[in-house]
């Protein structure tokens, strides 16, 4: 009489790594796609931050689109803000969205609104 002890084996099959690994680049992929509109939402949030010190609509709109051109800003632009007066304070809102191209028909749109400090 001889006992077999059956050693249980662990870990990922071939083919579920192959899913998982599929599933880690298309992730990736969108980071990727994700970051740079990012970046740009930081950087028209500093615009409008600097656009804020106008005194007229005309000022804003123009400083707002000095800063957009020095940090390479092509979603928006200066006609396309808000700009209110709240007491004495002149407060510059925006509102734009992308669109990212993910395969066939499908697109992930990002939606992007601020407002100076």
């Amino acid at each position: 009489m001889t006992i077999q002890f059956r050693s249980r084996q662990r870990g990922l099959s071939f083919l579920g790594l192959l899913v998982v690994g599929g599933m880690l680049a298309v992730c990736g992929v969108i980071i990727v796609e994700i970051v740079p509109t990012a970046i740009e939402y930081q950087g028209v949030r500093r615009a409008a931050d600097k656009a804020q010190e106008g005194t007229s609509m005309a000022e804003v709109r123009s400083i707002f689109d000095r800063a957009a051109s020095v940090d390479n800003i092509k979603s928006i632009s200066g006609k396309d803000l808000e700009v209110s007066k709240e007491g004495e304070k002149i407060v510059v809102s925006f509102a734009y969205q992308r669109e990212i191209h993910l395969f066939g028909p499908a697109y992930l749109t990002l939606k992007y609104s601020g407002r100076s400090k």
